[in-house]
């Protein structure tokens, strides 16, 4: 057995280290970014910061969709290319990131199109690109994939090619984020940590990454939701998101491949669907694999763990922070779930759940979370 264990991203983090974006240009030598964003941003205080090192100088992208599509990249790319830009910096929430990194591989080939995707495509001298997240949940500033869809579907585009030049982690940025969008996001950063450590793909440090990204939800989700203010919490649980993708290039599972139909059937925030879903997915592997979620436990720090203790655990936290179990309260149909299920089948995250689940086992998980 081999195994590729690989940690390059330059991360800066900490209260107010925004400021030092012209610096992190010129280092890479450029100073014609686009910034890449979607409209909720524009009027908000961290965009203003933004404003303000920029001097309103920088082209703006502002045009990406909450789950975004093939066009959103498009439109990006002809950004770019009118505003003769050389950088990108991707602002926002996992959207704009996804965006943001992929254009420089439209912008490298632009009579070739991005999907269907060619993994053997000339990746190199990709347009520098600075992610700053602005939501504590996808983790995508560290990511090596973008999720866009195309045709109904999302599609994943993956390459190291992809990780950002420069990452900032700023939890000033994140002060405003409403509290039900702190919550879907927070869901988000707790399911990949919580996938990735089940998955069962040999990866002892993602394991341990997952672990204390577990742990440091464990202690400030509530308290970000509940006190958006919290610039220690909101710290806290923006490291946890990056660790969580981290992790994840172990792979995920199920939860994850329940919920991305769930976006593109129904518009659920990813976040909100991944919420709704991990319950029922916990109980179905500790059922066929007990002490599955001992560890995790242990990790959100219950005394004496077990997978229904953390199990229970993990379902009154999402309860605490607005996202009680009800597909149905979403605008869910029975009888999208037939369509759902083959869709979610597809998806390649359940190969590493670390039990085999069919397409049955995710009609019957839809049905249940209904």
């Amino acid at each position: 057995m081999t195994s590729s264990f690989s940690f390059p991203t330059h991360i800066r983090f900490g209260a107010g280290c925004l400021s030092d974006l012209t610096k992190h240009l010129a280092t890479l030598g450029v100073s014609k970014p686009l910034i890449v964003t979607d409209p909720g941003l524009l009027p908000t205080d961290a965009f203003k910061s933004l404003e303000k090192i920029s001097g309103k100088g920088w082209a703006v992208f502002s045009g990406v969709h909450p789950n975004p599509t093939i066009e959103d990249v498009e439109a990006a790319t002809a950004a770019y290319q009118a505003g003769k830009c050389d950088s990108v910096i991707a602002f926002g929430g996992g959207s704009a990131l996804d965006v943001g990194k992929v254009i420089r591989l439209c912008i490298k080939r632009p009579d070739k199109p991005l999907l269907p995707f060619d993994c053997e495509a000339d990746w190199s001298g990709l347009a520098p690109c600075i992610t700053i997240p602005t939501t504590a949940g996808t983790g995508s500033e560290v990511g090596r994939s973008s999720v866009i869809i195309k045709e109904g579907r999302k599609r994943v585009v993956f390459h190291p090619a992809l990780l950002a030049s420069v990452v900032v982690l700023d939890p000033e940025l994140t002060r405003g984020l409403p509290p039900k969008l702190t919550a879907a996001t927070g869901a988000d950063a707790l399911v990949h940590c919580i996938e990735s450590y089940t998955s069962p793909v040999f990866h002892p440090p993602c394991d341990g990454i997952a672990l204390e990204g577990i742990h440091l939800i464990g202690q400030a989700l509530a308290r970000a939701v509940k006190k958006g203010d919290d610039l220690e919490a909101r710290g806290k649980m923006l490291v946890a998101a990056m660790m969580g993708a981290i992790a994840f290039q172990k792979d995920l599972g199920a939860i994850h491949s329940l919920a991305h139909p769930l976006s593109t059937f129904c518009g659920l925030h990813h976040g909100t669907a991944n919420a709704l879903c991990t319950p029922f997915v916990m109980k179905f592997n500790s059922e066929r694999l007990p002490g599955l979620y001992r560890r995790v436990g242990i990790a959100l720090g219950l005394s004496q763990p077990d997978d229904a203790s953390t199990i229970d655990y993990v379902s009154s936290l999402f309860r605490e922070i607005g996202l009680a179990p009800g597909l149905r309260a979403y605008g869910v149909q029975e009888s999208q779930l037939d369509a759902m299920s083959e869709q979610a089948f597809e998806d390649t995250c359940h190969q590493t759940n670390p039990v085999k689940v069919t397409r049955d086992d995710l009609r019957s998980l839809y049905q249940l979370a209904l």
